[in-house]
């Protein structure tokens, strides 16, 4: 069975550093962590969880919870994407995650009563739903959280520009020559979806666009289904969009769907422009141009303040926006030039 004492002698650090590396103490440098960690990996080291429960006052857990108004939770390629990310450098710090089941809502007991049962050391929110009260309760509680995917929280965010998103989706359609653009949105209870049309709105101001009767249409869920009646709302118009900003791709695959239905053709008849860049934007045709989440930043950045919350056993407030980027694919092209 390896031990501390054959980690130091294989690092050359003394077995003081190593169980502080282990520990996650603060006054080792992250340099020396990693070799540390990285070692005792390749070692098999495998700590005593209980004698580290009682030396630390740690249990070495984070807790996970998902609250969104679709419950599709880690089944988006979004979510899962974050968490997965989450987990590494989460794992690499010595914690394992403790995912709350959705069936404590019918067992009486809170997702706060059921942490502090576990007691877990932290607490990470996925969440697109600002009025659970559960939600609200774990953000108020003494419990270090980290929240992704909301805005203007009592704790610590981690957020992506989805405003500069919808500013980049118009200006992108704006620079193929399109006029007419509509914006299928986000409901308006989600941050998201309000932020992803202020950023289409701000654009459509900047560059002196009206946005004309029916444009807006709220596709609310995010879903395949709800995106494709939002389209077909679109489609029944007088005045046909030549291109839609549609605030999820999920909703983007909908979109296209209700367009082909039609017998018309995308991107020549209506271009189309998605936001989060899943991995099925690739395959669907044609090919997606979206705006893409850097998932493995937020969910890095998510564990970064979580663990640094944990370590100085104090809450922060800080608010962290991730930058997006416009990935162009077939989905869009240049507006059709009308006949005289």
């Amino acid at each position: 069975m390896v031990t501390i004492y054959d980690l130091a002698k294989k690092t050359g650090f003394s077995s003081t550093t190593v169980s502080k590396a282990l520990n996650n103490y603060s006054d080792v440098s992250q340099a020396t962590k990693a070799k540390i960690i990285q070692t005792a990996a390749e070692m098999g080291y495998l700590p005593n969880s209980h004698a580290q429960s009682l030396s630390t006052k740690k249990s070495w857990t984070i807790g996970v919870m998902f609250s969104e108004a679709n419950e599709v939770g880690l089944m988006h390629p979004f979510f899962n994407g974050v968490i997965e990310n989450f987990r590494k450098l989460a794992e690499q710090n010595g914690y394992d995650l403790m995912f709350a089941s959705r069936n404590l809502r019918n067992r009486n007991i809170s997702y706060l009563e059921h942490f502090v049962h576990r007691a877990v050391d932290g607490i990470v929110i996925i969440c697109s739903d600002q009025f659970d009260a559960q939600v609200q309760e774990l953000i108020s509680s003494t419990i270090p959280v980290v929240v992704v995917d909301m805005n203007n929280q009592h704790c610590s965010v981690v957020v992506s520009n989805n405003s500069k998103g919808g500013e980049l989706a118009v200006e992108h359609l704006y620079s193929l020559g399109h006029r007419k653009i509509a914006h299928i949105h986000g409901d308006q209870t989600i941050d998201v979806g309000i932020e992803r049309i202020k950023g289409f709105e701000t654009a459509m101001e900047k560059l002196g666009l009206p946005v004309l009767p029916g444009y807006l249409v709220n596709g609310g869920f995010f879903s395949v289904e709800e995106g494709k009646k939002a389209m077909e709302k679109l489609l029944e118009l007088n005045d046909i969009p030549t291109a839609v900003f549609v605030a999820g791709d999920h909703m983007a695959i909908g979109a296209i769907e209700a367009i082909k239905e039609k017998g018309l053709r995308v991107p020549e008849d209506v271009s189309v422009i998605g936001f989060d860049d899943i991995e099925m934007a690739h395959y669907i045709t044609p090919k997606l141009t979206t705006i893409r989440q850097n998932t493995e930043e937020i969910g890095k950045k998510a564990a970064e303040l979580l663990i640094e919350q944990i370590s100085q056993k104090k809450k922060s407030f800080l608010t962290e926006v991730i930058p997006v980027e416009l990935i162009i694919r077939e989905s869009c092209a240049p507006v059709k030039k009308e006949k005289n």
